[in-house]
């Protein structure tokens, strides 16, 4: 085509139109090449996101769990079942390698595992975010029992000092509040102030003396006598438990009991029980947690076995609740022939309804079996079978393992059969026997706090070192 011929109006705007499918080829040129540069470098991005096998995976969020483990300090080995306690509220067990799995946010986790120690962690901002390990000391604590007056004299409670530190004992039993309702320290408690518990201090500072034991390596447990309260019943007659006659029931010692159905005495035990779990014990020890041995009684509930052992168990498993948040284990002192009777014993203790504490505080005190048990009616002579026979009728009715129990073992002269003296001879049978057994432990009971190394080995080793080893995040 000759351009120069090209004139006219028509072929104007034939030159237009040709110029104007020019400019949108270009453009089209153009855009597709934007196109095409795009692809590349998106394509060339996923490549750069996209790990590979031997890459790690870039996090695209926040983690909402955390995971974490349990351990045996002395063996690093897992311990399944242990009781994780997270944010102060919640529980979980760990599996059967020692894992956890928390949500977050997570402030805090503690663990504690039968048979072992107690340990626990704070996780602030700069804490990473797992997985972290908690580690637990192995401990069988072997104790002395000292009363509110016991704890309160320099001169018994060094006495069991020095002999905790020259012998294999390395635990305590501490009066938190004792037979009579008396708490020997002062308490925030209002109640204990408005019936006369505060009357008489012995301990200027609890949570002082329990840390300066624990210095020492010793494993603390506060003894918390529940429903034998002479105090709070004189106070409270509206609390006590009657007579058939409408009068106030007394025991053998002329003291008064508050009933075991009543919220308003679960909740003043389980407030002592939290201050002292809040003041470092390592575990809370209910006793007298029990109806009183005697027929014929008047609660505010039928007195049936029904609604007896409803109202032990209730408590305790209540007790747990509130205790959850502190990390501290949980024991109840139990009749001996509990174990062997098929009913409550007319107190509402029954060996397979007690799962809800850590330990059971079988109270074996040979002279304590009047009747003896089968095959051995002598039971002060028989020490041995009579420790071992119990625990494992125990175990064999409630399905518990050895470890979740801890025996009284008897610490003071006969009164039932021949007035014999427990010393070395009879401390050491019914250790050998809670020892054969397999037991957490066990403790001896003296109410006069009057004890002697005799029967006792002369190890030093057991004790309970209370620098942790910091717990790994």
């Amino acid at each position: 085509m000759d351009l120069q011929k090209l004139g006219g109006p028509m072929n104007r705007m034939r030159a237009r139109r040709l110029n104007s499918i020019g400019r949108l080829s270009w453009a089209i040129v153009v855009l597709s090449l934007f196109l095409i540069l795009s692809g590349c470098k998106e394509e060339k991005a996923k490549q750069e996101i996209v790990p590979d096998a031997t890459s790690s995976p870039i996090p695209t969020a926040v983690s909402t769990i955390i995971t974490g483990r349990v351990m045996d300090d002395s063996t690093s080995m897992p311990i399944k079942e242990a009781t994780v306690t997270f944010n102060g509220k919640d529980v979980v067990l760990t599996d059967q390698n020692g894992q956890f799995t928390l949500p977050q946010p997570l402030n805090h986790v503690a663990a504690r595992a039968h048979g072992y120690t107690r340990a626990e962690m704070t996780l602030t901002a700069g804490t990473p975010a797992g997985p972290i390990e908690l580690r637990l000391k192995p401990i069988t604590p072997k104790a002395l029992y000292l009363t509110v007056y016991g704890i309160g004299s320099k001169l018994i409670r060094n006495r069991a000092l020095d002999l905790i530190d020259k012998t294999e004992l390395n635990a305590l039993v501490i009066d938190v509040k004792g037979d009579r309702g008396f708490i020997p320290y002062p308490s925030d408690i209002p109640l204990s102030k408005t019936i006369g518990g505060q009357k008489i201090t012995l301990v200027k500072d609890i949570k002082g003396m329990v840390q300066s034991l624990k210095d020492k390596g010793i494993y603390t447990i506060a003894r918390i006598v529940v429903f034998k309260d002479d105090l709070l019943a004189k106070a409270r007659p509206d609390l006590t438990i009657k007579k058939p006659d409408g009068s106030t029931f007394k025991d053998r010692e002329k003291l008064t009991w508050v009933d075991p159905s009543k919220k308003e005495v679960w909740d003043y035990n389980i407030d002592i029980a939290v201050e002292a779990a809040k003041n470092g014990f390592d575990e809370i020890q209910f006793d007298y947690v029990r109806f009183p041995d005697h027929k014929g009684l008047i609660f505010s509930v039928p007195n049936t076995e029904e609604n007896r052992v409803k109202h032990i168990s209730g408590f305790l498993t209540e007790a747990r609740k509130r205790l959850t948040p502190y990390n501290v284990f949980l024991a109840a002192d139990i009749f001996g022939y509990v174990v062997w009777n098929q009913n409550d014993t007319h107190i509402g203790q029954k060996i397979d309804q007690l799962s809800s504490v850590d330990y059971i505080c079988l109270m074996l005190y040979p002279s304590g079996f009047h009747l003896g048990i089968p095959k051995y009616r002598n039971p002060v002579a028989n020490s041995n079978r009579i420790i071992y026979l119990s625990l494992k009728k125990a175990q064999d009715r409630s399905g518990l393992p050895p470890v979740r129990f801890r025996p009284w073992l008897q610490a003071f002269r006969d009164y039932a059969f021949d007035r014999r003296f427990f010393n070395a001879d009879e401390i050491k049978d019914q250790i050998e026997a809670s020892d054969e057994f397999g037991s957490n432990g066990w403790m001896l009971w003296n109410p006069r706090n009057a004890y002697k190394p005799d029967g006792l080995a002369k190890e030093t080793s057991n004790k309970v070192n209370e620098k942790e080893p910091a717990p790994k995040a």
